[in-house]
Parts: structure tokens; C-alpha cells; sequence
């Protein structure tokens, strides 16, 4: 790798309600833990891999296939 064109990842920690996801990133935060004797920088956030309804499985699917006959059935009675 070339030197000294790459970013420098600091330890940081990842806060979603009650979870956190202790990793690396190249952004900086005011608000700093300690961890292990490591200093890392703390972010909250609203949406993780913990609370999103995909990666938990509460993701609605919505019914396209019934929707579009509905709007053809309304739209075809105007012709």
C-alpha cells in the first residue's frame, strides 16, 4: 500500500438505544469512552443491524401485484 494516502481509522463505538457495535472508523466524535485502556470515540445513531426491520425480520411486504390490478380495475371503467 502507499503510504500516507490512506485515512486513519480510530477505535470508535457504535450506540443504537441499548446496543453498541465496538469497530473502527475514520470519523472523530467529541463524546469519548474508555475501553480495554482504549480511548474510543462514541456515535449514536438511530438505525443499526440491531433495530432495522430487515435484519430483524419485521419488514412488511407489501401486496404490488394486488395493488396495480386495483388500479387497473378503477382506471379501466373510465375508458
Amino acid at each position: 500500500m502507499k503510504p500516507e494516502i490512506h485515512p486513519n481509522y480510530l477505535p470508535a463505538i457504535f450506540i443504537d438505544g441499548k446496543n453498541e457495535v465496538v469497530t473502527r472508523s475514520t470519523m472523530s466524535s467529541g463524546e469519548k469512552r474508555t475501553v480495554d485502556g482504549v480511548e474510543h470515540n462514541v456515535f449514536h445513531v438511530d438505525i443499526s443491524s440491531y433495530s432495522h426491520p430487515f435484519y430483524t425480520g419485521k419488514q412488511r411486504n407489501l401486496d404490488t401485484a394486488g395493488r396495480v390490478e386495483k388500479f387497473r380495475q378503477r382506471y379501466a371503467k373510465k375508458k
